[in-house]
């Protein structure tokens, strides 16, 4: 999956000469918490709905300081990605710079912005879990042949995979969590660690209440 199929385009924009008032008015009626600011075409900063709430001023009868301009609070030189990125790569690099958005550029132009909720929509939809399904999870040796020994067993089964995770255990073990088409994970468990496969979830026994 890649940033154009999660992007939303096109992306809201303000100019950094709007006011405050008129950031936070666009915000509230388009249900966003994510400016993109133009100059000319220009991406030039980002302003967050947090930057307007550091904006408020308590003593003021308006909510911002009279004739407060986005551009003195914005943030500016945003980090910015492709509609071509994966969007995996896009996820980490809004962890590593804990920003909450990211406008895609293509040539130089805003056609878009993604943001926490359109890579957690991204998630689900990549995981398979909005789909009819069960959900295992098994250890496996870290070893060539694992991940394809564990789909062959599903597939003699006559089962779909909907969706397939991995990440590192430790040195030697990769834990894979699956999406399959069928309910019945529990009786397909205890066929698995007969198997000899080692079954995390579901567990061998219900789970206390």
């Amino acid at each position: 999956m890649l940033v154009r199929d999660i992007m939303k385009s096109p992306a809201v924009a303000i100019g950094g000469d709007t006011t405050l008032q008129d950031a936070y008015a666009a915000m509230r009626e388009k249900g966003i918490r994510h400016l993109p600011v133009l100059d000319e075409g220009r991406l030039v900063g980002v302003i967050t709905d947090r930057d307007l709430r550091l904006a408020t001023s308590a003593l003021s009868p308006s909510p911002f300081p009279p004739g407060s301009l986005v551009s003195a609070v914005m943030s500016r030189e945003p980090v910015t990605a492709d509609a071509a990125d994966a969007v995996e790569d896009a996820a980490r690099i809004m962890r590593e710079r804990k920003i909450g958005c990211l406008p895609i550029l293509d040539d130089g132009r805003l056609i878009g912005i993604i943001t926490g909720l359109d890579l957690l929509d991204a998630l689900i939809s990549m995981t398979g879990v909005s789909k009819p399904s069960g959900r295992l999870e098994v250890r496996l040796p870290d070893h060539p042949g694992e991940l394809a020994r564990l789909t062959g067993f599903l597939s003699r089964r006559d089962l779909n995979v909907h969706s397939v995770l991995t990440y590192p255990e430790g040195p030697d073990s990769v834990r894979t969590v699956l999406r399959i088409g069928s309910i019945e994970t529990r009786l397909l468990a205890h066929d698995l660690r007969g198997a000899g496969f080692e079954v995390l979830w579901p567990p061998e026994k219900p789970c206390p209440r």
